[in-house]
């Protein structure tokens, strides 16, 4: 019983905030202060790759396809050969056109010289007015006749260049809807589709109040050439070009209340790749990637690394280490953040120790002992409690 008794005055006299630590004594924990530091406003969006060129090749004669010159999925530059379609008929067409030219202008030189004999003989006794009339009227027929003859060769030489189906502009070339044998009509359709690779559009829709603050963050620092334009790819890597803005819709999307923004970015072979190669380039049109719109020039702001921001149903908040080392819950407003710094914009101030490292550990009202992160905080993962979730 004194035994007891004696056990029961010590632990009386042990301080409730410390009693919950046991031997090992308060937590420790890592804590950064806030300070004020250039911060890149960014924004995310999702967008959608779009070739800056496309073009269908489409047979304009009817012929049988000779020869297909490309490797189907490589890169064709502009000008390349591309299909061969039979040539014989074209040529007779065309020599036979150039036979009834050479006819015509025969014709016309004789008209014309029976024209000059004519008005020669105009002065004379044996001249007629009517003689020279007439002369003058064949001339003219045979001189009309040689212009459409003239053009008929054109046309046919036109039909004859035809069968030489070239690459209009530089880029990838599918596979081929027809293959040699086959007779090719303009009605065909598409024989295959030149998609351009460098460089690139990126699409994507905001919404309309968004652009509406884009346009008066950057109104007076340049608009669009404030702005630089970076992409992450669908696998997680960060694509390593910039790009810039250049079109925006003139109308918005009644269905979604959205603008769409255009970029425009550079596709270049990934090392080491060939134009050859398949996949040798990261963008592909059609392809879906995040888009982060980001200042060129970063402002001042109060800032904290992105991992000690938590959140719960009332909102964001962090953990101060505030006087005796006591943990207290600070609700604050977020700016425009990144994935490694969060601005506040509210509930903040400069120098306030904030807990970076050793999250799962503290709750409000606790006593813990603070001290310097042990890892580089901004760019580690972000943490998360039992009791609350990451933003």
């Amino acid at each position: 019983m004194r035994l007891v008794s004696l056990v029961a005055i010590a632990l009386a006299f042990v301080s409730p905030a410390h009693a919950q630590f046991g031997p090992g004594g308060p937590p420790a924990v890592g804590v950064l202060p806030a300070k004020i530091k250039p911060v890149t406003q960014t924004e995310d969006f999702v967008g959608r790759v779009q070739a800056t060129d496309k073009v269908d090749l489409v047979a304009r004669v009817t012929a049988f396809i000779e020869d297909r010159a490309f490797v189907e999925g490589t890169e064709v530059q502009q000008g390349d050969v591309l299909y061969r379609l039979e040539r014989g008929p074209f040529e007779a067409d065309l020599q036979s056109k150039q036979a009834a030219v050479a006819q015509t202008q025969a014709l016309l030189r004789n008209a014309s010289i029976t024209l000059n004999r004519a008005q020669t003989l105009l002065n004379t006794p044996a001249g007629q007015r009517s003689t020279v009339d007439d002369a003058l009227a064949n001339q003219a027929n045979y001189a009309a006749q040689l212009l459409g003859n003239q053009a008929q060769v054109q046309a046919s030489q036109i039909n004859l260049d035809y069968t030489i189906i070239r690459a209009p502009i530089t880029g990838k070339i599918t596979r081929t809807a027809l293959t040699v044998g086959n007779v090719v009509t303009p009605a065909s359709g598409p024989l295959a589709t030149i998609v351009s690779q460098d460089p690139m559009y990126v699409l994507f829709p905001i919404a309309l109040r968004t652009a509406l603050d884009l346009r008066t963050r950057y109104a007076d620092k340049g608009g669009f050439s404030a702005v630089s334009v970076h992409l992450q790819l669908p696998d997680g890597r960060s694509f390593g070009q910039t790009g810039k803005l250049d079109y925006v819709d003139p109308s918005v999307a009644l269905n979604t209340d959205t603008l769409t923004l255009r970029a425009r970015i550079a596709n270049p072979l990934r090392p080491g790749a060939k134009l050859g190669d398949p996949g040798n380039r990261d963008l592909i049109d059609g392809e879906f990637v995040s888009v982060i719109l980001e200042g060129i020039d970063p402002i001042m702001a109060l800032a904290i690394p992105r991992s000690a921001v938590l959140s719960d149903q009332q909102g964001n908040f962090v953990y101060v280490v505030g006087a005796e080392n006591k943990v207290e819950v600070r609700r604050v407003q977020l700016g425009q953040s990144s994935a490694a710094t969060a601005v506040i914009m509210a509930g903040l101030t400069e120098g306030e120790n904030v807990v970076v490292e050793g999250l799962q550990r503290v709750r409000p009202g606790i006593v813990v002992n603070p001290g310097p992160p042990a890892t580089n905080v901004s760019a580690s993962a972000p943490a998360s409690t039992p009791a609350a979730g990451r933003n």
